[in-house]
């Protein structure tokens, strides 16, 4: 018996299922199919089992390497904020470090000015002193010279004698 599904009765292009239920086998492969469900559930529920507990297994490992990821990149961040606070202090320091520094070199510099100003004033007044000093004696030894061929025209020994004793007596006074 069959069961034309197009409703074509004789066409070569129809579709038709026979519903004899031996000749078709649907029984055996029913009962196969029974016996492969009852029989293979042990093995693919040991399959799926596995396969489930390796999956669970997988997920608790990526998941404790997540939390420690997790941790060591928090430590990271720790450390990171840890050397920019230190690196912020160190330039911080090394430019209060620059200003103290030149700071101290201005003063020094300044200081050292100041001793050289007073140096060369001291030097210069120095200077002063012995020129003086020199054409004071250079004008006494003139005078000296001038007053001594003065009195050899003039005077004798005697007076010469006197009036040179007077000058040199007046030159140390003035001397000290």
């Amino acid at each position: 018996m069959f069961f034309d599904v197009l409703g074509y009765e004789n066409s070569q292009s129809s579709i038709k299922i026979n519903l004899d239920l031996l000749e078709t086998n649907i029984i055996n492969i029913f009962i196969l199919i029974i016996i492969l469900i009852y029989l293979g559930r042990k093995f693919l529920g040991n399959i799926l089992i596995n396969r489930q507990n390796r999956v669970i297994t997988s997920i608790r490992e990526s998941e404790e390497r997540l939390e420690k990821s997790t941790i060591r990149l928090n430590e990271a961040k720790n450390q990171l904020s840890s050397a920019q606070i230190i690196i912020n202090q160190i330039k911080q320091e090394a430019k209060n470090t620059a200003a103290n520094v030149k700071e101290s070199i201005l003063k020094q510099g300044k200081t050292d000015i100041e001793r050289l100003l007073l140096n060369t004033k001291n030097y210069i007044y120095n200077t002063e002193l012995q020129i003086k000093k020199q054409i004071k004696q250079q004008i006494a030894a003139l005078a000296l010279q001038k007053v001594q061929s003065k009195l050899k025209d003039e005077l004798d020994n005697n007076i010469q004698q006197k009036i040179i004793d007077q000058s040199l007596a007046m030159l140390t006074i003035r001397n000290k």
